[in-house]
């Protein structure tokens, strides 16, 4: 039943995503409000941001084992599809990137710039960016917002269930929306910690979803990893993993100066095949460990 409802949340919320409707973050925001007031020399404080998160994550692992013993088991499954859909999804990224690609192949870089400006990290807006530095950018946080709301919440509701999916991502958001900023690093460091065992299984998909050669000279690079953060392990294994030099600008420029203006489309067409055939990969996986009774 576990694949069954993470299918059909997966292809609601991709419908939903091509809509761009339906964003959770609003809820987050509204959520962590509860702790939008601190005392002076607290502001980075992590309790009650984590108590936010952990009860309501408890709470479903409560009723879920409850149901289970009760023989309601059955009954709580449109919940944890519901709250799938909620968790995972990038709501607004198609537009962007479609207006940035468009931008791009006309030469405006700095119209691409403003399309992309504001899903980038905050130390990363500098408008004064090259366009390789600006691509580069754009191509991380795609490759990493995709990580967080997919790949994340999928490997955490197949090992732990919805409570972990939603603990998962509840530490995320608090990275992302916390209204005391001076505590995110500190979110942020656990968020990384929890994402740290499915980016490395994610930058081994990247493997069989795309160039293998390629892709075996740059994965002794992060497995383990141990050093690197989760982007690092991420962009190295895709840009190993894809062909055509879809992160590799320079070298891209170099042989085909000529598709130099179809550059930035192509390569994030290229990288959102291979995190569609990624998230093949996984399904089929899943739906194997579920014929072999593991889950």
């Amino acid at each position: 039943m576990v694949l069954v409802i993470f299918l059909l949340a997966y292809v609601i919320r991709r419908k939903l995503d091509r809509q761009e409707a339906l964003s959770s973050e609003g809820f987050w925001r509204l959520w962590f409000q509860k702790g939008a007031t601190s005392k002076a020399g607290q502001e980075e404080s992590l309790l009650k941001g984590y108590f936010l998160v952990i009860l309501p994550a408890i709470c479903l692992v409560v009723v879920t084992v409850l149901a289970d013993q009760l023989g309601f088991r059955l009954a709580l499954y449109p919940l944890e599809m519901v709250l799938l859909v909620l968790l995972m999804g990038v709501p607004g990224w198609q537009a962007s990137l479609q207006a940035y690609s468009e931008a791009w192949g006309r030469g405006d870089m700095q119209g691409a710039w403003h399309h992309v400006k504001d899903r980038l990290p905050a130390d990363e807006r500098g408008a004064a960016f090259s366009p390789e530095a600006m691509h580069l950018s754009a191509s991380k946080a795609l490759i990493h917002t995709v990580f967080d709301r997919f790949f994340l919440v999928v490997f955490w509701y197949v090992v732990g269930g919805i409570g972990a999916a939603l603990l998962a991502r509840g530490a995320l958001a608090l990275a992302e929306h916390w209204p005391q900023a001076g505590a995110r690093p500190s979110y942020r460091k656990t968020a990384d910690w929890i994402g740290w065992l499915p980016a490395r299984l994610l930058a081994c998909t990247f493997g069989l979803a795309g160039d293998l050669s390629g892709w075996s000279r740059k994965v002794r690079q992060v497995v383990p990893g141990l050093k690197k953060t989760t982007t690092e392990v991420l962009m190295i294994s895709a840009n190993g993993s894809l062909t055509g030099y879809a992160l590799d600008l320079e070298r891209f420029s170099e042989l085909h100066p000529e598709d130099w203006p179809r550059f930035g489309g192509r390569s994030l067409i290229a990288i959102r095949d291979l995190l569609n055939r990624s998230m093949l990969v996984w399904i089929c996986v899943i739906a194997m460990l579920v014929i072999a009774g593991v889950i």
